[in-house]
């Protein structure tokens, strides 16, 4: 079967596809199982990353970045996912939390922050969930008060990806404790080397994507500068994170594409291998035919996730589509991995064939980036107005 060309990647992003997936299966693919077991990267790989050219691949190179577009973060994104190594989360640091810098934050800001990003010397997370507070992000009780030339942050945070090596924190908190709902929220970073009452919880385990370091943070009047409130004027976080939420869900939709096309390959292959009854069991109807179906949903999948992927390069994605994109996709990825680990038998069940990792793996994508049933709600409200 030809394998699909997404049709947004063109000869420059092909040759730079397959840079990076060479890029992964080299030099971390290696180190995915050490990672898995410690329960976090190395801290290392950050600058690794940052002089393979896999760090900020979108940002202005005025300010470090590589000059790109989203085209190229989610090429990387795809071979991240391809690759099977979820240990750290370049879309996280790159894609989330230096496009908030890019566009939201001062020029002073951008040219603090992006280059340090940029080259790995900082990690960058964003700490917007709470123990009461997951997809609610009108429900943060974390505070940033003023308090004359400085904030003070008081709260916790949880589920943050990257936490335990984080220098650079992206915190949601309300900055007016008087506002209601949405109104009151604002951006405050933090630079966790230079406050104290900063600490770093367990790194929390997780039934899958073990070797990411997802933690707990806590800030106990935690003092920044006025200046860390990303923008020029406190109180817009809500909306800032609305706007980029959508290009968040696609870093998600398309590594669920690429994962459930990997999980399909790898189970060709082992049918292919695998004999049952004297026969190979891509021989028997029932395994053809379920592939079959994968594949085609696979390929659905691949044609509407492109469309969304056009529409984010030219600024045109709709908060309700990418909810769309979001939901389906993570939802799709789950069934087509458990068809794959059936076709497995007892194999599939077993951690040392990539196919139970994927299993275990792509379960958070229902619930990570807004939770599907709020992806739901989002598309209904939409369908009301």
């Amino acid at each position: 079967m030809t394998q699909w060309q997404s049709a947004w990647i063109d000869d420059e992003l092909r040759i730079f596809q397959d840079s990076v997936r060479k890029i992964f299966e080299r030099e971390f693919v290696p180190q995915e199982e050490k990672w898995r077991k410690q329960r976090h990267p190395d801290r290392e790989v950050w600058p690794k990353l940052g002089e393979l050219g896999l760090l900020c691949a979108s940002i202005p190179s005025e300010y470090g970045g590589g000059g790109g577009t989203f085209a190229h973060e989610a090429v990387i994104c795809m071979e991240q996912a391809r690759a099977q190594v979820s240990s750290f989360s370049i879309s996280v640091h790159s894609g989330i939390v230096s496009h908030y810098i890019l566009n939201y934050g001062t020029e002073e800001q951008r040219k603090k922050w992006l280059p340090q990003l940029a080259s790995g010397q900082r990690v960058a997370a964003i700490a917007m969930s709470e123990p009461g507070a997951g997809s609610d992000l009108q429900a943060v009780r974390t505070t940033a008060l003023r308090d004359g030339d400085e904030y003070v942050i008081n709260g916790s945070k949880t589920f943050i990806t990257n936490g335990y090596h984080a220098e650079l924190i992206c915190v949601v908190a309300k900055t007016d404790t008087q506002a209601k709902g949405s109104r009151g929220i604002s951006l405050v970073m933090v630079e966790t080397e230079k406050v104290s009452g900063f600490r770093r919880g367990r790194i929390l385990e997780k039934i899958g994507q073990k070797g990411q370091d997802t933690a707990e943070l806590f800030f106990d009047d935690v003092r920044v500068p006025a200046e860390n409130v990303l923008g020029s004027a406190e109180g817009k976080g809500f909306v800032q994170l609305m706007e980029q939420l959508p290009r968040e869900r696609m870093f998600i939709a398309v590594g669920a594409v690429a994962t459930m096309q990997k999980a399909i390959d790898e189970t060709t292959a082992y049918v292919k291998d695998r004999k049952v009854f004297g026969q190979r069991l891509m021989d028997m109807q029932n395994t053809r035919f379920k592939l079959a179906e994968c594949q085609t949903q696979a390929t659905v999948a691949r044609c509407f996730v492109d469309d969304c992927v056009y529409k984010v390069i030219r600024g045109e994605l709709d908060v309700p589509t990418a909810a769309m994109a979001k939901w389906w996709t993570t939802q799709l990825n789950c069934q087509i991995i458990d068809e794959c680990l059936q076709l497995h038998g007892g194999y599939g069940y077993m951690e040392e064939y990539p196919i139970s990792r994927m299993y275990t793996d792509a379960r958070v994508g229902k619930i990570y980036g807004g939770a599907n049933e709020i992806m739901k709600e989002i598309i209904a409200r939409s369908m009301d107005q």
